[in-house]
């Protein structure tokens, strides 16, 4: 398999649980629970109307499946003509194996390699970038690339400030080897000094977990590094690529909160008509929450061929990144 120089999207797909939780809903059963909250409470901080959570039956397979199938369909390319899946999650099916592998069966695109990226909410920009490389290094020819993730499995709902941030789904790309430019460029950052922000510090030993298995966040640290981090991530894809923040056509952020996509915004002179939110009818569904957001986009027309568009992501770890992309 030859080399090529560029790697472009030509598939987008999408996919929710079918459960949709309002913010009326979750402050009900918050209240049955004895933990106060409320609708106003929640937007106004957040941004946040909704989000979906999944039933026992559905695992981050089961909706990276999903998404997958609408992206190849996107496409009109067949399973078997896969070579690559690179899923992100932080909350895999099960320990190993890997969640691309379950997923590569259902979809009988046996044989490519499969395997997961665990950055969190910057999964996907991480296995967009990886993906991209291993294409224009020849090493496959069509990559599917995946954010899934059932995130109302590890919320504490006893701690109203974290379990009304996330939701659950998956968003996919499909991405192939080629000549016409696609992925412009990519930026990757970590800073393990803040590993402890953003975690679930539980883990398995001996058959039982040890530590909390739930999520744990420091909002105010995760929000003062967000802003400035991704104001330079995004700068430095824009340099790389030779291009001006005038000339994004969109920007597609983490759906973390409406504020932290907001601030970045205005820090890079971007009008707010130019950035993709979802984060109203999804919440925040982590390495799903740029994928599903751009296949929205793309489906709904705004995002249409030859446009400029930068997707990027912050999360635990602490890690961040950017994918600077045109669509064909």
């Amino acid at each position: 398999m030859s080399a090529a120089p560029y790697a472009r999207l030509i598939g987008t797909g999408s996919a929710l649980p079918a459960r949709r939780v309002t913010n009326a809903d979750l402050v009900a059963e918050l209240a049955a629970n004895g933990i106060e909250s409320s609708d106003s409470w929640i937007t106004e901080r957040t941004g946040i109307a909704a989000r979906h959570f999944a039933d026992a039956n559905t695992h981050a397979s089961t909706l990276a499946v999903q998404a997958a199938r609408a992206a190849l369909q996107s496409a009109g390319v067949a399973a078997a003509d896969v070579d690559l899946i690179v899923v992100a999650t932080s909350t895999p099916d099960m320990v190993f194996p890997s969640t691309a592998c379950i997923v590569q069966h259902a979809l009988g695109a046996n044989g490519g390699a499969a395997f997961d990226v665990q950055a969190v909410c910057s999964g996907f920009v991480y296995a967009v970038s990886i993906a991209q490389a291993m294409l224009c290094a020849g090493s496959a020819r069509r990559a599917l690339v995946i954010g899934a993730e059932v995130f109302s499995r590890i919320l504490d709902f006893s701690d109203r400030t974290t379990c009304v941030l996330f939701g659950d789904g998956a968003g996919a790309v499909l991405l192939e080897a080629g000549n016409a430019p696609g992925i412009l460029a990519t930026d990757l950052h970590a800073d393990g000094r803040h590993v402890d922000i953003l975690c679930t510090p539980g883990t398995v030993s001996g058959g039982q977990v040890l530590g909390s298995p739930l999520l744990r966040m420091d909002g105010q640290a995760v929000f003062k590094l967000a802003v400035g981090v991704l104001e330079q991530s995004a700068r430095t894809v824009l340099q790389k690529a030779g291009l001006s923040s005038n000339e994004l056509d969109w920007f597609i952020p983490h759906q973390a909160n409406i504020r932290i996509m907001q601030s970045t915004a205005r820090k890079l002179q971007l009008p707010l008509d130019k950035v993709v939110v979802t984060v109203d009818q999804h919440g925040n569904t982590s390495a799903a929450s740029i994928p599903l957001a751009l296949d929205v986009a793309m489906r709904d027309g705004r995002i249409q061929p030859g446009q400029h568009v930068l997707l990027e992501g912050v999360g635990g770890g602490f890690t961040w990144g950017s994918v600077l992309l045109r669509t064909t």
